[in-house]
């Protein structure tokens, strides 16, 4: 199992750090007491594999409990449990313009400066910033490069690539997917709907596939799609993007998109990219798609 504890100064980019660990796998908890750190850990050793990568927030917040992380964590060592801590860290300039502009207060400065409370902060965590295994000062590094850093760091293996590409088929009649970043619309293709032999079959039915693929517009839109998609995927991924939900939508989401749908994730897994595939609408009555 992979136990981190994240910890360090208020508003040095932890909840960064939660979000991209999570888009790696890692199961998170944020603003954990520390006594209930060795229950947490019992519960995710019992869980047989299901937890094995685990990212515990732990900092200032939690007040007076606080104080009880370094015995707890010397405890889990004496257990023969290994963690691995990570303190986020930044300078003082950096931290008070983050806390202006976000006009959030302080835990330590709810009374007082800001500077005072950063000081006291600094102060209370000096010693287990001693005892970390990374420290990460995020004063000169924007979200994309802290992100790079995450990965580099707790990403075994190979680089991860960041983005699972995600194709929606559907019927614009029922309503286009609310969490698409790309809208493609194939009614312009010839409908298979109005060839008997293939009405109530779908996308995915092979004479209706071939009717589909085989119009030279299919051809022209699938080559103009794959040119974009090749330029977009990299920039994406170099943003941070971790997911990119594509919707191809026709009339009643049963044959042209579901074809062209499945032309184009036939295509990205052949580039290596993760692709997953939905035909929203393949199930619905063909008895009431529009003619």
């Amino acid at each position: 199992m992979k136990l981190l504890i994240i910890t360090g100064i208020s508003g040095a980019g932890k909840s960064l750090v939660v979000k991209y660990l999570e888009d790696v796998g890692f199961f998170c908890v944020d603003n954990l007491p520390p006594l209930l750190i060795r229950k947490f850990v019992e519960i995710c050793i019992q869980s047989r594999g299901k937890l094995n990568k685990i990212a515990l927030v732990i900092d200032i917040r939690g007040g007076e409990l606080f104080e009880d992380l370094v015995p707890e964590l010397n405890d889990l060592r004496e257990a023969g449990i290994a963690y691995d801590i990570v303190f986020m860290e930044a300078s003082d300039n950096v931290l008070i313009k983050r806390f202006k502009e976000s006009r959030r207060t302080h835990p330590l400065a709810t009374e007082g400066r800001l500077i005072e409370g950063i000081t006291k902060e600094r102060k209370r965590l000096s010693e287990i910033k001693k005892s970390a295994t990374h420290v990460i000062d995020t004063s000169n590094l924007t979200p994309r490069q802290l992100k790079q850093e995450i990965v580099e760091i707790f990403v075994e293996g190979k680089r991860f690539e960041g983005m699972i590409i995600n194709i929606i088929s559907f019927g614009f009649k029922y309503g286009t997917p609310i969490d698409c970043d790309l809208v493609l619309d194939v009614r312009f293709i010839p409908n298979p709907y109005y060839v008997d032999s293939m009405r109530r079959q779908t996308g995915k039915n092979v004479q209706v596939k071939d009717y589909v693929l085989g119009f030279k517009e299919t051809s022209d839109f699938l080559i103009k799609m794959k040119d974009l998609l090749e330029f977009l995927i990299p920039n994406y991924i170099k943003e941070g993007k971790t997911q990119l939900v594509i919707g191809i939508g026709c009339t009643g989401g049963r044959h042209r998109s579901v074809a062209i749908s499945e032309a184009l994730c036939t295509h990205l897994s052949s580039k290596g990219h993760r692709v997953v595939i939905e035909h929203r609408d393949i199930h619905k009555d063909v008895r009431g798609a529009r003619k």
